[in-house]
This record gives C-alpha cells, structure tokens and sequence, in this order.
C-alpha cells in the first residue's frame, strides 16, 4: 500500500468520484486532504466539461430522444470531469429519485432532469425537492399530472414521503391524502409532438383553478397548504434528516440494506448516522455542509473498501485508469457497458432505484463486470497502463515478485486485497522471475506481463469494492 496520504485521498475518490489515475492522485494529494475536500464540494472552481466538442462528434445529440448516446455521454462526463462530486451526486440523486424514460418515452425530460441535478446537488433538501416537485419528468412519472382538484393522484405524495425524504413508518396514510391535496395543479406543459419536433422540452405548469385550496392538516401542522408549504413541513422533519443521512451513508461510506428494510433493520453505524443527523438539522438540510462533515470523519476514512462498485462507478473507474476516452469518438457507445451490468442510467426498473451492494452481483453480472475490466486491460498502448509500465520501469532496477506485485497494486489504486487474492498474483509473478527492462526483449516481455497482472488484479472480487 502506498503512503497514507495518497491511499487515502485515493478513497475519497473513489467515493466523491469515479476514481483517479496515478497523476491526478498525486496533484490532489499535493494539496493536502482537507483542501482536497473543499475543491471537490466547489466545483464551480473548475471549468465543466465542454459538451460542445462531444455535440460535434455526436450530431445525433442535436435531438435529446436519442437516450442512448446522452447515457454513454453521461458515463464520458464521469471520466472526464473535473467536477467529479458534481456527477457523483447527480447519480446519487437519480439514484433515489429514480424516474425512467421508459415510461415517458420523452427523452429531453430524462435529460433535463439530470441536468438540473447537476445544478443543485449540493444545496439544500427544500431547493432539491423543490426542483423534483417541479420537474416534468418527475410530475409524469408519479402520475401529478393526473392529481387534480377533484379527483386527487396520491402516486407522488406517496413517494414523496416514501421514498424520497422521510421513509416508511413516519407518516400516515392520511398525511399521504393531504400532501396529494397540496400538489393538485402541479402539472406540465405539453411538449409539441414527437414527429418530427421531438428536441423540445417540456416545462412546469401551476393551475390555480385545478388546486385544492382547501385547509388541510399534514405531520401534525394545519393551513391552506400549497406543494411548497408540504415541502417546507418535511424538510424540518427529523425523520427526514435520519432518511436522507442513511442515504448518504449507503452511498458515500458503507453499503447498508436495502432501502425498503429501513424500517425495520437500524444502521451499521448509529453513531455515524447521528453525526450526520445533527450536520442535516444545524444546516437546515445544506447538502455541501453535510458532506463536509462525512468526508472529514473517521468513519469514512476508515471505510476503505467498504462498498461494491457500482456498474457505472466500475465503468467509469476502470476507463480513467486506462486512460482512454478523452475525446468522444467513435468508440463513445462502449461506455454503455452499464446496461448489461444492471444499471441501464435513466431507466431505473422501478421507483425504488436500484438495488445495491452484493445487489448489483449475480453469476451473469459478475461475469460482465470482470470480462470489461479485463478487455480494457488487454493493450499495453493504452495511456495509462502505459504509464504504470514507465512507471515501474523508472525503478531503474530488476523487480522482485513482491515488488511487482506491490507496484501494480500500489499504481492501480492503490488497492487493498486480500491474502488469498496476493497469493495468487504473486505466484504469478514468481513464475516469470524478476521484472526487467534492461533490453529490449524484456521491456516487450515485461509489458505483457504487467498487463497480464493489471488483468488478474480487476478480475480479482477485490477490485469489484470501491
């Protein structure tokens, strides 16, 4: 394992991003951890990545209904940001306001969406679920264009409370009638047909004649309630706080159970989720406070390793190390390699998102996420294998089994594994004898047998944990 410095700032991320060849480890860790941090919850600091020059390459980008290439760019922004927490959280919110174009067969909606979680991902839960409330994909979703004043659609303040703030267990099916009252009238503007004007959008629509303006009681509090005054209710809620401080726990730190079990099976860490609760409530619900706190804590500089890739996070984290697809080329679609993984991104299978942790693996899941891994470590041309080969080479020296092993481990991550798994990575490397690179032989020879080691290490279930 390398220093602690760059270990650590490794894990983070991993966590706060998609993970970091060899060079950009060591500028963030140049910085020092806790300025590390900071950049990564400003990332107005940084310039974003320039979608134009993909929109040029991609001209079938010009109508957003073409949700397969605005999914693979998506994958293309999580390498290639420098704004890696922005994309981090924009899937971490589409995670849990899972909403799919499958149903609305509207791509600009699903594509907006996701851009709007950009915007606002590290402001606070009333401007976040405000947004969501107001959000055109969401509304048809849930079926609020369908809630009208006399005959009320209970599908959005249901999940409302559900699955998207409080959790089950913290209302009651009467609050569930009057958060449903509250949001009558919040609807959408009809986007023009698909054929052949497909590109635009849709937008929020407010129908004060199609609102309940009735007074209406919810969690305990009684007024002429419109969405905003529900939103405003939940947000103070310390159920809500609790809620949204697992979540980010599940994501940033630990895998926990699944989501609909919260109820019933408490946290891991009690004493992690109140740490979190308490930055929720003295912030009023300020996501970049809340993530301040849990990247500065123990318990999360001490969960290495702790969380099963998910597939976008193992597609995007094994492309930066290989260090391709810097430009969008042709090759852009192979980025989609997420859908046979079990993450097709803007179509989640149901309203729950999906489900992660040992989830995400099953016998034909593993076997795609292994034969990616290992395909992108095929070629010794690819910039950043090339690079940890130079960099092995710069010893200047013959390297034992334990330090080629130790140096592929170290450059690919660095990475933890277990005693088994380096056991076999170093009876591979003894049954080769020293890496050289003192003629042009073994330089060929050990390239093949570095990318050979780079290929053992993600084919590892090692490498399927972030």
């Amino acid at each position: 394992m390398a220093e602690n410095g760059l270990a650590l700032i490794a894990h983070l991320l991993r966590r706060a991003g998609f993970g970091a060849a060899r060079d950009e480890l060591e500028d963030y860790a140049a910085r020092g951890y806790e300025v590390a941090v900071e950049d990564l919850l400003h990332p107005e600091r940084y310039p974003d990545v320039d979608d134009d020059v993909v929109h040029r390459y991609h001209l079938e980008l010009n109508n957003p209904d073409t949700v397969i290439t605005w999914t693979a760019v998506w994958v293309y922004r999580m390498i290639n940001t420098r704004r890696p927490l922005q994309e981090k959280l924009a899937l971490f919110w589409h995670q849990i306001f899972a909403t799919s174009v499958g149903k609305s067969e509207h791509g600009p909606s699903s594509v907006e969406q996701i851009e709007t979680f950009r915007r606002n991902c590290l402001s606070d839960m009333r401007t976040i679920l405000m947004d969501l409330a107001m959000d055109p994909a969401m509304i048809h979703w849930l079926d609020n264009a369908e809630n009208h004043r006399d005959e009320p659609n209970e599908n959005w303040g249901r999940e409302l409370l559900e699955l998207f703030s409080m959790g089950v267990g913290n209302y009651t099916e009467q609050d569930i009638k009057m958060a449903a009252r509250a949001f009558t009238g919040w609807t959408f503007t009809q986007p023009i047909p698909l054929d052949p004007y497909g590109r635009h959008n849709s937008r929020f629509l407010y129908r004060e004649d199609d609102h309940d303006s009735n007074v209406k009681t919810f969690l305990g509090e009684t007024g002429r309630f419109n969405g905003g005054d529900i939103i405003d209710i939940v947000v103070r809620q310390p159920a809500t706080a609790r809620f949204i401080s697992r979540h980010l726990y599940n994501f940033f730190v630990a895998d926990e159970s699944q989501v609909p079990a919260w109820d019933q099976a408490p946290p891991q860490d009690p004493e992690a989720i109140e740490v979190l609760v308490k930055a929720y409530l003295d912030s009023n619900g300020d996501i970049r406070s809340i993530l301040r706190v849990l990247f500065n804590s123990d318990f999360f500089k001490q969960a290495w390793f702790k969380r099963v890739k998910s597939p976008a996070e193992l597609v995007a984290g094994t492309i930066k190390l290989v260090g391709t697809h810097r430009f969008p080329d042709e090759d852009l679609m192979e980025l989609n390699a997420t859908n046979v993984m079990g993450q097709s991104l803007m179509t989640p299978p149901t309203v729950e998102g999906w489900h992660t942790g040992t989830e995400w693996i099953d016998g034909g899941t593993l076997n795609e996420r292994v034969n990616f891994a290992v395909n992108q470590m095929s070629d010794s041309s690819k910039p950043g294998i090339r690079a940890i080969i130079d960099r092995l080479r710069a010893e200047g020296r013959p390297l034992s089994a334990d330090e080629f092993v130790e140096g592929c481990l170290d450059l690919a991550g660095p990475l933890d594994v277990d005693a088994k798994t380096r056991d076999g990575l170093t009876e591979y490397a003894e049954s080769g004898g020293e890496l050289r690179f003192d003629t042009e032989a073994h330089e060929q020879e050990s390239s093949a047998r570095i990318v050979r080691m780079l290929q053992l290490i993600v084919s590892s279930i090692d490498y399927q944990f972030a």
